[in-house]
């Protein structure tokens, strides 16, 4: 429970401290007084809206079950916010962000305004509906707990799954290109050394004519090889060298003219457009080497590709296998949700019977499978949708949803925030709701903004806001303070002796039904 605030500077409110009680603490006073703004104070250090004042600080005893690694939580809590261009919150001098400090006080605050036209989806009144099986049948929670882990794991892989599609489209056009380069290159063929070689032939090939017509003139040489060696002779002089010398050209000259035999029977043609082919190859590649390796690496990623068609074929399998499994635990949960379901309108019949609503059936629609199983819920009043609610109803019903479910949970110190919830009601309406209100306040500290006596008359505390001139102002009534301010509520500022007699009789009635 909230034991304590300090607000200092929040639009016209200008210092307010104040302590509060236990149970049922209404707020009431006139109309643009600054109630609602009251409540976002409030609201914002539990996390629910920010904060709009220069400081506000508020003293909270600590739930047993609220826990933190990462904060030390000792009771009681003193979380404040401070304002300075921007909001900043600590509790207990830690500093925290607003959406950490929202996930510590979400399990133990509820908040119904008349503004919210909120509390009526599906995935709520499934969570509602889930909380009572739990608490009737422990087996539940495993079932939920086992279908949660599954989903996420089987949600995780579709994710999976369609990260691998998305590559297979683009890796379609993607393996077209990369075979049509690897085809074009197993077409060239080209092997090391290939090319300079071919390069060579064509530069003896443009010379073959005139190396054929040299080496014709050359080998007359050969006819005067007797006459010079016969001058050696002549001259007695050693004529070694000349006749290896002799006969190293001779070996040279037919060598030349077997390369001139083979020149004359090479196609021509056919280098030139190997060539070109080679050619072509290395102005993309660089270089024969490159375009070998080049072709090494796209065979090798085009084998990766089918280890994705097989990754691909896995997961899909995989899916498949937990879509059946998460099928069948979506049946049990659905049984549940159906008991659940009977043993809730069971519970409501009354409760709606006593806020003059007709009964309420749960209505469910079987969907595709999804975190919360293959179903959606809806609510059906005499086979009408709440769409067709008036504002009274729609916040009655909310009052009852939300009175159900409280009582379903274990928690004994929670706070309820109520923001004119009993607005739009008639009298018998907002007895009814009166009495709702005061029941929940027996296991939760209740804060409520209202116009109507009754609710104000059974308050454990009630606080007035008003305002004197330009400022807000808030205090804790007294009890003959509450007696005008009930007499206020009933009949205005100009309120006679039988509206006095009237709310100190329901006040005397309401307090005498709190004692016993």
């Amino acid at each position: 429970m909230i034991k304590r605030l300090y607000l200092k500077e929040l639009l016209s409110f200008e210092e307010v401290e104040l302590e509060f009680s236990s149970g049922l603490v209404v707020l009431s006073g006139p109309s643009g007084a600054g109630k609602s703004l009251f409540m976002q104070a409030l609201l914002a250090n539990v996390g629910i809206g920010s904060s709009e004042a220069k400081l506000c600080e508020v003293e909270l005893s600590k739930p047993n079950s609220m826990d933190s690694e990462e904060l030390l939580l000792e009771d009681p809590l003193i979380v404040r916010a401070l304002r300075k261009e921007r909001s900043r919150y600590y509790i207990n001098g830690q500093q925290i962000s607003r959406k950490r400090l929202k996930e510590l006080f979400e399990p133990y605050c509820s908040y119904l305004s008349v503004r919210d036209r909120g509390g009526f989806e599906s995935e709520q009144l499934l969570s509602l509906l889930d909380s009572v099986a739990i608490s009737e049948d422990l087996e539940a929670k495993k079932l939920y707990e086992e279908y949660k882990q599954h989903y996420q794991v089987y949600k995780e892989y579709q994710d999976r799954l369609k990260e691998l599609e998305e590559e297979k489209r683009y890796l379609v056009e993607k393996k077209e290109f990369i075979r049509f380069e690897i085809d074009k290159i197993k077409d060239i063929d080209p092997k090391e050394g290939e090319y300079e070689e071919l390069l060579l032939i064509k530069q003896r090939l443009s010379r073959l004519d005139r190396l054929q017509e040299a080496l014709k003139k050359a080998s007359m040489i050969f006819d005067l090889e007797e006459s010079v060696q016969e001058v050696f002779d002549l001259m007695q002089k050693d004529s070694d060298y000349f006749t290896e010398a002799m006969n190293r050209l001779r070996a040279d000259f037919e060598d030349t003219e077997t390369l001139s035999e083979e020149l004359a029977e090479v196609n021509i043609e056919e280098v030139l457009n190997r060539l070109e082919s080679l050619s072509s190859l290395i102005n993309r590649y660089g270089s024969i080497e490159k375009v070998l390796e080049y072709r090494s690496a796209k065979e090798a990623e085009l084998l990766s590709y089918e280890h994705i068609d097989k990754n691909f074929n896995e997961i899909s399998s995989f899916i498949k296998k937990e879509q059946v499994l998460l099928q069948e635990l979506a049946g049990k949960i659905t049984k549940f949700r159906q008991i659940s379901a009977k043993i809730l309108e069971d519970r409501l019949y009354p409760i709606l019977e006593s806020l003059k609503l007709p009964k309420l059936s749960f209505d469910f629609e079987e969907v595709e499978l999804y975190h919360l199983g293959v179903q959606k819920a809806n609510l059906l009043l005499d086979g009408s949708t709440t769409t067709t609610l008036s504002g009274g109803e729609f916040n009655r019903l909310r009052l009852a949803l939300m009175s159900v479910a409280l009582s379903n949970d274990d928690l004994s110190r929670g706070i309820v925030f109520l923001d004119e919830i009993d607005a739009n009601v008639s009298g018998d309406e907002s007895i009814a709701i009166a009495k709702m209100i005061e029941e929940l306040a027996k296991r939760y500290q209740v804060f409520a903004i209202s116009h109507q006596p009754h609710l104000s008359a059974r308050a454990n505390q009630h606080i007035l806001i008003h305002k004197e001139g330009d400022r807000s102002i808030a205090r804790d009534l007294t009890e003959s303070e509450r007696l005008k301010e009930l007499a206020r509520i009933v009949a205005g500022e100009e309120a006679d002796k039988e509206v006095l007699s009237f709310v100190q009789k329901l006040r005397l009635t309401d307090t005498k039904k709190r004692r016993y």
